[in-house]
């Protein structure tokens, strides 16, 4: 009897030491996570950026951590593209986390004042970003990393954003959108034409439950209008460009041309 209770209590201290070492190294595990998550380097949100945008938007020379960074902004053409425009200075961006997501601040040397503010929620086959209101002024020049035809028209002027009431949806594969974005391009140049500048345009996107694009043009030789919207993941949109006046039309008569199917002294602009 003694040498069986002697069996038994050295099967309960061994259980109880394999359950401590269990758990021991479940909290070695747990803590190797932490600190992986905690000093995630900032150039996992590069990759990350990179792998979403097929390649067209990079943080490159990232600094930092995940939590806390900043890059140089780069837009290229996508895979297999030369083309490719840095943003001046660097983006600076801050992910705190919050309950189902993140809060996100961002702030670009070159181009706001002030930090804009988002949040991301993330749920079951869905995400949710909205962004606070905002207003930045950017280089047109960076367009040109986009390919063609931004690298083609080389456009100059002021490129002004503007967002409000931003809500971006992401629900089981599709996209939804509320909200407006505004990008204002004043006293617009290109290398296509005398005419500078050639005008003042404004793309407007209303979000809603199809999602609308306005172009108009606010002054300029150059006239741009036109009208499309989001049908799934494919936009739809058709416009016109046209001189203002019949002067215009020998200086304007390249630049029409590429900007769409000429039809007399326009250009049909279709997508």
């Amino acid at each position: 009897m003694a040498a069986t209770a002697a069996i038994a209590r050295h099967s309960a201290m061994a259980t109880r030491r394999a359950g401590y070492g269990g758990w021991a190294l479940a909290g070695a595990l747990l803590g190797v996570l932490l600190a992986a998550v905690l000093l995630a380097p900032a150039r996992w949100l590069a990759g990350a950026l990179a792998m979403a945008s097929d390649g067209r938007v990079q943080l490159q020379q990232a600094r930092g951590s995940l939590w806390n960074g900043s890059a140089s902004l780069t837009l290229t053409g996508g895979a297999g593209s030369r083309d490719r425009m840095a943003l001046p200075g660097r983006l600076h961006w801050q992910l705190r986390p919050a309950w189902l997501g993140l809060n996100v601040a961002m702030r670009p040397d070159c181009c706001a004042t002030a930090d804009t503010q988002a949040r991301l929620r993330l749920g079951w086959g869905r995400a949710e970003l909205t962004v606070d209101a905002h207003e930045s002024r950017w280089p047109s020049s960076l367009l040109q990393g986009l390919g063609a035809p931004f690298n083609t028209l080389q456009l100059g002027g002021d490129l002004h954003l503007q967002m409000r009431d931003l809500r971006l949806q992401w629900v089981q594969g599709r996209t939804l959108m509320q909200g407006t974005i505004e990008a204002l391009l004043r006293d617009a140049t290109s290398r296509l034409t005398t005419i500078a500048p050639m005008g003042s345009y404004r793309l407007i996107m209303q979000g809603g439950e199809q999602v609308r694009l306005t172009l108009r043009s606010d002054s300029g030789p150059l006239l741009l209008s036109g009208q499309g919207q989001w049908q799934g993941q494919r936009l739809r949109f058709q416009g016109e460009a046209r001189a203002s006046a019949p002067e215009h039309l020998p200086a304007l008569s390249n630049l029409l041309s590429l900007l769409g199917r000429r039809d007399g002294e326009r250009a049909i602009l279709s997508l």
